[in-house]
């Protein structure tokens, strides 16, 4: 699935990846390839990006959204800073 992380200000991040873990409002929750589509908040918070089965990156993010539409996955964010 392809993900982009996006600011007010650039794109942090875009690339194909294998999934993300998101800090949600109410939690954290995953985001797999070929994931239902969905739209929810986000609050601050680190957002782990599953390169693979073995190689991670972390970001430290505020607030923002993330949708998921035909396995792309858009963040949209306040800010955020790699951890």
């Amino acid at each position: 699935m392809t993900l982009e992380i996006l600011t007010p200000e650039k794109k942090i991040y875009s690339g194909d990846v294998y999934g993300v873990q998101l800090p949600g409002i109410s939690g954290l929750f995953e985001v797999l390839d070929k994931h239902a589509p969905l739209v929810s908040a986000l609050g601050k918070g680190n957002l782990k990006i599953l390169i693979d089965k073995s190689s991670v990156e972390n970001y430290s993010i505020q607030s923002g959204f993330v949708e998921v539409l035909q396995n792309k996955v858009t963040v949209l964010v306040e800010g955020a800073s790699a951890v």
